[in-house]
């Protein structure tokens, strides 16, 4: 088995940039990529049974989507590369779950890209990459 490396991935700019930096360093050392994307969710508490089912049936229709949108085309893409690479996509607290794939994979690494966002939000409401330097059991590394 090969060491692993973690990437967050949303398809965004910082993402893509994650991503080329992960595969880079994955071939250079002869590791697997795990490429994560992971989907924000907040557990309602006042919602009824039957609300609670049908948010649900969304949530796995939204991860049915993104792997193949997202994640299905990363895996083609870099398979053909030569780069050995996994996919998973989760519902979650950013940051949580990705330490989470990083410590269910066994990975060595936990790479996320940097959104930008400065100043008063990200005091107020935290930031994915800084919670994961907080959060995770595995070095992160944050790409600009």
């Amino acid at each position: 088995m090969s060491e692993k490396i973690v990437v967050g991935y949303d398809d965004s700019e910082a993402s893509k940039n994650a991503l080329a930096f992960a595969v880079d360093l994955a071939k250079a050392r002869g590791c697997a990529v795990v490429v994560a994307h992971v989907l924000e969710w907040s557990p309602y508490s006042f919602l009824t049974p039957e609300e609670l089912a049908e948010r649900h049936a969304r949530r796995k229709e939204e991860l049915e989507r993104a792997e193949e949108a997202l994640l299905a085309p990363v895996r083609s893409e870099l398979s053909a590369a030569g780069v050995e690479v996994e996919t998973t996509s989760r519902y979650g607290h950013i940051a949580e779950t990705l330490a989470t794939i990083a410590t269910e994979t066994g990975a060595k690494q936990l790479i996320v890209g940097r959104t930008g966002q400065s100043g008063l939000s990200s005091r107020i409401f935290g930031s994915v990459a800084g919670t994961l330097a907080q959060v995770s059991t595995v070095p992160v590394t944050i790409v600009p």
